[in-house]
């Protein structure tokens, strides 16, 4: 998100995405990296596409693709483009990428980007295919998020109704092919690790280090397979929070 909309209260990413995967792909070796995700109805997919096979590429491997509809109608003027037809939009650059990184030089038609007359490839393709996630419900029917996404990552869900989203996931699938879902959380670490866990408008999660533990135990027990957390409210200095999550967390999800 290019813009700062005071009406909506932050910027999400301050840094550009792409830039900031680069970054990190330079200063690290075996984290996975991620989008959480590129707005692509604002996007041209061919750039984007461009973008996730070179940070891939840079990476070794290590990068996936998430990407969302976007939810802010303020920015759509900006970029003279129709707020209403994002769920379109969507669908379609997601297959734009999935040929353009699959395919050896592509041919077809879209209805609103351009057409592939299969005279020319995308470099450099993903050695190992390019990982794509929705971010969010992207606006888009269950079933294609349970046959086109690799993995969703939803958010603002009541912890009670993860085990039936994922159970009719499942069965909309094809049989064979797991497709993860997870969801974020905006969280406040505090330093007492038994202070409770409390979940407030099914966002935002406050509570000691064991706590959280027990929360998210519960909801790896429905078939949750990652939580993307958020730290922006936590008042605590960051490396101090990250090592407290690293010591007193990440051990009990570990593989």
């Amino acid at each position: 998100m290019p813009f700062y909309d005071p009406g909506f209260g932050d910027v999400g990413q301050v840094y550009d995405p792409a830039v900031t995967l680069g970054f990190l792909a330079a200063q690290t070796e075996r984290i996975a990296l991620g989008s959480a995700g590129f707005v692509a109805p604002l996007r041209e997919p061919i750039l984007t596409a461009k973008e996730a096979a070179s940070i891939d590429a840079l990476s070794g491997g290590r990068f996936m693709l998430g990407m969302s509809s976007g939810d802010r109608p303020s920015e759509y003027p900006a970029f003279a483009q129709n707020f209403d037809n994002r769920a379109e939009r969507f669908r379609e650059a997601w297959q734009i990428i999935r040929k353009l990184t699959q395919e050896r030089f592509p041919q077809f038609d879209t209805q609103h980007y351009g057409r592939f007359s299969g005279d020319l490839d995308l470099v450099p393709k993903p050695e190992n295919g390019l990982p794509m996630l929705a971010i969010g419900r992207a606006r888009q029917e269950l079933d294609w998020l349970a046959n086109q996404a690799d993995a969703w990552i939803w958010h603002g869900i009541d912890p009670n109704s993860v085990g039936e989203i994922i159970r009719t996931v499942a069965e909309l699938g094809d049989g064979q092919t797991w497709h993860p879902f997870g969801y974020a959380n905006m969280v406040e670490l505090l330093e007492d690790p038994n202070a409770p866990a409390r979940l407030y408008h099914n966002i935002l999660l406050r509570g000691g280090a064991n706590s959280l533990v027990d929360f998210w135990r519960q909801q790896q027990s429905q078939g949750v397979a990652h939580i993307a957390i958020n730290l922006k409210p936590t008042r605590r200095p960051p490396l101090e929070t990250m090592q407290d999550l690293l010591e007193n967390v990440v051990p009990h999800f570990s593989a």
